[in-house]
């Protein structure tokens, strides 16, 4: 976020309040439910690991993956995936 804010010509905490503004959600907030979604589509789609879905989305610890991704879908990402 730092580097979004010093882009824009704005300090972090006046981009977070217009971000939040305009998008309805904080900018973290934001990136981890598109991170999520990103996550969501490629387990359906793909037979890559969950490791390998993680570092695609952002996460370096497949482990802090699993735990963001069942906090925002109530489920493991391998139940996610197969689920009918």
């Amino acid at each position: 976020m730092a580097e979004l804010a010093a882009r824009t010509g704005l300090s972090r905490a006046t981009f977070a309040a217009r971000f939040t503004k305009l998008v309805g959600q904080p900018p973290l907030t934001y990136l981890t439910a598109w991170r999520m979604t990103q996550a969501a589509d490629l387990l359906r789609t793909t037979t890559l690991t969950v490791a390998a879905i993680a570092r695609q989305v952002g996460y370096e610890d497949p482990f802090a993956f699993s735990v963001a991704f069942k906090r925002i879908h109530q489920q493991s990402p391998s139940t996610w995936r197969h689920r009918p």
